[in-house]
């Protein structure tokens, strides 16, 4: 059993600051996608990327609401939702890249199946966090002992 001290919890000042810099990178995310440079700068992606912009943006703004959330409240039920909620959308992403595949790697190394492989490993990997994210929502806050001394 793992006896969790004070020191080795992130303080609260240090979590909140994580949540805020999450939200600037959601931000600067979508403007990136849909307003500056866009995505259509990027030369690797094909017109079919338009098919999963929509969910990509919806990931990104339900990233930047549970950051905001997590900020706001900083509580267990807060945090459990928003992992659960982008976990979630996180695995209806990278499905639906693996479906619609809006790469072209054309013009030297293929890089093709990389991206399948690691987009396979974000579902599973997004499959994992959504479920201990349910056990936690299910388990409910526990209390971490006092620090020994």
């Amino acid at each position: 059993m793992t006896v969790r001290t004070e020191s080795s919890t992130p303080s609260r000042v240090g979590r909140r600051v994580g949540y805020a810099i999450g939200a600037l990178v959601d931000v600067a995310l979508l403007v990136a996608l849909n307003v500056w440079p866009g995505w259509d700068a990027v030369p690797f992606l094909t017109v079919d990327f338009e098919q999963v912009l929509g969910l990509i943006n919806l990931s990104l703004a339900v990233g930047f609401l549970a950051s905001v959330a997590n900020f706001a409240l900083d509580n267990f039920g807060a945090k459990a939702l928003g992992d659960l909620s982008t976990n979630v959308i996180g695995i209806a992403v990278s499905v639906r890249l693996l479906q619609v595949f809006p790469f072209d790697f054309s013009g030297g190394f293929d890089w093709s199946w990389v991206v399948r492989i690691l987009l396979v490993l974000g579902v599973i990997g997004s499959l994992f966090g959504a479920g201990a994210a349910v056990v936690r929502l299910l388990r409910g806050p526990r209390e971490t002992p006092p620090a020994a001394g």
